[in-house]
């Protein structure tokens, strides 16, 4: 049960975070890309030209410098079975249509059967559960926990299940297809049309096919597609290699609520959950959770999480408006702060927003569901900082994943090849040029492959920068996971305490206190690409109040517990450009 701390009466600097006893770190790999160590890089390029990682890349060693990097969770992504242009049918795996998949690899979120994993990740195609269940205990030996996807909102077009367990019943199965909506119904139709493919949709490019690619893929009646478009005919830019899952809302008709009884999808999505909850998984990463009504989540999540207590939900959401429904009544145990502190971090990390855009963020949160906020600066889905189409550079990312990791009790999380500054270039095929590392082609991560390093794990042929910047990000999420005022301490602001100081640019300086009984820290982020600050930090009487601390009666030592650097009596402070420090305060013995 978390407690709350109530705020100092009519503080507005202050916050009432709950408390808890650790902070979960999140490391997140795309399985598909991270232990792949060929270098070829075509694009559109297959599996054996460009190579795919495998499970059993992610050895004991790896998964052992991922938990010195300070990670106590990895959110291994792409593990479900999804639609593919691969050919696997000799191991019994029906082939896939190229006209409804996107990239030669396919989406991992066009998910094809919900109880087998992708035999891409597999040595042994036969043998690929087993393989992912010795991965789940080789992470759980290293001292990690695990989070896999759960893509609830759509599956692929071409969805059939060929794992699933003795009596299951396969999504659609029984459907009447001769209605637009039925409450027991898995998929939504439109009958009498056929589903025409979408102008443009060539995975491979002009210079090839794929397998079936020929813009006739049959399916008659046609569903509504994943992104909620309810037609035959799904544009270039819908997500139109998935079709949309019926969890009794009938969007046609004013999104009108049929769920008694319970409809079939949710028992059918509960089961699903129930057999990931059974391999040992420690926690479900929930795509696009809003796009599934909120009931059933109240519903299913405490379902999952009474078979097996302590399991997390973690969910993409976007809508700040629904985030307290989704934790409250959904009951969700962490939710991304996409629409906040992340957006607000990337304009102040080229150049623009201001300070006030994270004063937003924690004020707006605080009362009640900061802790539940998934704090972030690259994922999957997001630009690499250091890709031209963000910053361009990764030290941006030295005061931002500061403020990042440490404004609050709740969980952080790095995205594999961002601790050493990966910049997501190249064409990778149906991925374009746009800064992301792809999630549609077979590719290798060049910066990352450095830290890669053949298998070994050891960062060999990484630039002495790269070195230190991986050693930045291990310093601070280290930190994280033991400091107790970052774990569980209180927040108090201290822009306006600084506004009006000397040499405090408050445009471009971002300072707080996070502290608890027994330790009291002082951030200081400096967002300015070119300007070095050497202000005086002021802190004012009633957070030295709240601290338990006289400065009339006692002087102080600032330690710098993030860069190491020794003990100070003055709370002066050198930032030079794109620089953070977090100083410990401590009564002068």
């Amino acid at each position: 049960m978390a407690h709350y701390l109530a705020p100092a009466p009519g503080d507005p600097n202050t916050t009432d975070e709950p408390v808890q006893d650790h902070k979960i770190i999140v490391y997140q790999m795309m399985v598909r890309l991270f232990g792949n160590q060929k270098t070829l890089n075509k694009p559109h390029g297959t599996l054996q030209e460009n190579g795919v990682g495998k499970f059993n890349d992610i050895t004991d060693k790896a998964l052992q410098e991922i938990k010195k990097l300070g990670a106590s969770h990895v959110w291994y992504t792409g593990v479900l079975e999804h639609a593919t242009m691969t050919d696997y049918s000799k191991f019994g795996i029906s082939l896939d249509d190229a006209d409804v998949v996107k990239g030669r690899a396919g989406s991992p979120y066009a998910v094809k059967d919900y109880y087998d994993v992708s035999p891409d990740l597999a040595v042994s195609v036969p043998k690929r559960m087993q393989e992912f269940e010795a991965l789940v205990k080789r992470t759980h030996a290293n001292g990690l926990k695990v989070f896999i996807d759960f893509i609830p909102n759509h599956v692929a077009r071409s969805y059939k299940s060929d794992a699933k367990p003795a009596g299951v019943v396969d999504l659609g199965e029984k459907d009447d297809k001769t209605k637009a909506f039925a409450p027991n119904n898995n998929f939504y139709y439109l009958p009498g049309k056929a589903f025409v493919v979408p102008k443009g949709a060539d995975p491979l490019g002009p210079a090839a096919k794929g397998p079936k690619e020929d813009g006739k893929y049959l399916e008659l009646p046609a569903k509504a597609t994943g992104n909620d478009v309810f037609s035959e005919a799904p544009s270039i830019n819908d997500w139109y290699e998935t079709v949309k899952l019926n969890y009794g809302v009938d969007y046609q008709n004013g999104r009108k609520l049929h769920l008694e009884p319970i409809p079939d999808t949710w028992l059918k999505m509960r089961d699903i959950l129930l057999f990931w909850a059974q391999k040992d998984v420690d926690g479900f990463r929930c795509d696009m959770a809003e796009m599934v009504p909120v009931e059933f989540w109240a519903w299913v999540i405490p379902e999952i999480k009474k078979a097996k207590p302590g399991i997390l939900f973690m969910g993409e959401a976007y809508n700040a408006k629904e985030y307290r429904t989704y934790l409250e009544k959904g009951h969700f145990d962490y939710l991304y702060d996409k629409v906040g502190l992340y957006d607000g971090l990337r304009r102040l990390m080229t150049g623009g927003g201001k300070m006030s855009d994270i004063t937003d963020v924690w004020s707006r949160e605080s009362r009640g569901f900061s802790s539940h906020m998934l704090r972030f600066l690259e994922n999957h889905d997001e630009q690499r900082i250091a890709s031209k189409d963000f910053a361009g550079d990764p030290k941006p990312a030295i005061p931002a994943m500061t403020v990042s990791a440490t404004l609050g009790t709740g969980p952080v999380m790095l995205y594999f090849g961002q601790e050493v500054g990966e910049p997501g270039r190249g064409s990778e095929g149906f991925s374009s040029e746009d800064g992301r590392t792809t999630i549609f082609d077979y590719w290798g991560v060049p910066e990352h492959q450095k830290w890669l390093n053949g298998g070994a794990f050891d960062g060999g042929k990484l630039s002495l920068q790269q070195k230190q910047l991986r050693d930045f990000y291990g310093r601070l999420l280290n930190l994280c996971s033991t400091s107790e005022a970052l774990r569980k301490g209180r927040f108090y602001e201290l822009q306006d305490a600084n506004n009006l100081a000397k040499e405090y640019d408050d445009k471009k300086l971002y300072s707080f206190l996070r502290f608890t009984d027994k330790q009291r820290l002082l951030v200081v982020a400096n967002f300015s690409p070119t300007q070095t600050y050497v202000p005086t930090l002021q802190v004012p009487d009633a957070a030295w109040k709240l601290m338990g601390l006289d400065p009339l009666r006692s002087q102080f030592t600032y330690t710098d517990v993030l860069n190491g650097r020794t003990g100070s009596t003055s709370a002066r402070v050198t930032l030079p450009p794109f620089s953070a420090v977090i100083l410990e305060i401590e009564p002068k013995k």
